[in-house]
């Protein structure tokens, strides 16, 4: 009688990100004696949420098979005006809220427009939010002057540094959402939709499937998660600059939406990848600025792995 023997097998297709960011958590962990340290791990958490929170949001709009460039900018100018209403309500805790609900409303408004212009004039996504993000940036400069937006509040800054159980509160926020968003894009019609319009948007139409209306969702949900991701960078500075502010958000977002097994050409993902992805990306910067390697090169290091992680997609395919 012949014994067979079991030997589990790894999906490297399916868990291909999550086993590359063990195994760079594992050289890091060698290569710098400060990394395990508490304070890094949390600070490397706090660092990639901002972006991974956008990220999230970007998912939906690459799984649909569009792109969003104008994310950056569009943190700017929410987080910009986010602070000026707190300060011309009197910075205290009902201004602060007021300004939270007014944030969220712009964002939402914003993503809606670029949603609008994709779907209803039929305008490539790439020309329509890199359009988009010149608009934004320099509507928040033109406010601005040029300048800086600065909170006159002592309340606000406590959303962006404050801790909840050890942990920052924009990890939880971080991850809140992505529980939330799985469970849309897993377990619900939008989800399914959202894949299926992705995958072929003739077949989706065909289905009965609201083609435009499932983008727009799309590109407005990526709206809100910039308005989040604003609130909580401007609370944390309690400032926004307006050149700086939210530069290069969108070469981050969309690395972590790749680096976690989205496809670039639409119809597949998941919020877990995407979590995983944006990790990973702050390890990496990490590591580079821990081993004192220039802060130059690493828009080098992302449009490496960005290629990377596409390539790889195309061989599967």
């Amino acid at each position: 009688m012949q014994v067979s023997s079991f030997k589990p097998k790894i999906d490297l297709e399916k868990h291909g990100p999550l086993v590359a960011l063990v195994i760079l958590f594992v050289l890091s962990s060698v290569a710098s004696p400060y990394f395990l340290q508490t304070r890094n791990i949390l600070n490397i958490l706090r660092q990639v949420s901002y972006t991974g929170i956008i990220g999230l949001g970007m998912t939906f709009v690459i799984i649909s098979g569009g792109i969003d460039l104008s994310v950056g900018s569009m943190t700017a100018l929410v987080g910009g005006l986010v602070i000026m209403v707190i300060n011309n309500l009197g910075g205290e805790l009902m201004a602060i809220i007021l300004a939270i609900v007014i944030g969220l409303l712009l964002g939402v408004v914003l993503g809606a427009i670029n949603g609008l212009i994709v779907t209803k004039g039929k305008v490539a996504p790439f020309i329509v939010t890199l359009g988009t993000m010149a608009i934004y940036r320099s509507f928040t400069l033109y406010i601005s002057n040029a300048g800086e937006f600065r909170s006159t509040s002592n309340l606000y800054p406590q959303l962006g540094m404050g801790y909840f159980l050890g942990i920052p509160i924009p990890v939880w926020v971080f991850l809140g959402l992505a529980a939330f968003f799985a469970v849309i894009l897993n377990h619900t019609r939008y989800g399914r939709h959202i894949c299926a319009v992705g995958s072929n948007e003739r077949v989706a139409r065909y289905s009965a499937i609201d083609v435009d209306k499932v983008r727009l969702i799309a590109y407005v949900i990526v709206g809100f998660t910039v308005a989040v991701s604003a609130i909580l960078m401007s609370s944390r500075l309690n400032s926004v600059s307006s050149s700086n502010a939210g530069v290069n958000y969108e070469l981050d977002a969309i690395a972590a939406v790749i680096i976690g097994g989205t496809a670039m050409s639409g119809g597949s993902g998941t919020m877990s990848g995407t979590v995983i992805g944006a990790i990973t990306l702050g390890i990496i910067n990490n590591m580079l600025n821990m081993l004192g390697v220039s802060p130059y090169l690493q828009g080098t290091v992302k449009g490496l792995v960005i290629i990377g992680a596409v390539l790889i997609q195309r061989k599967k395919r």
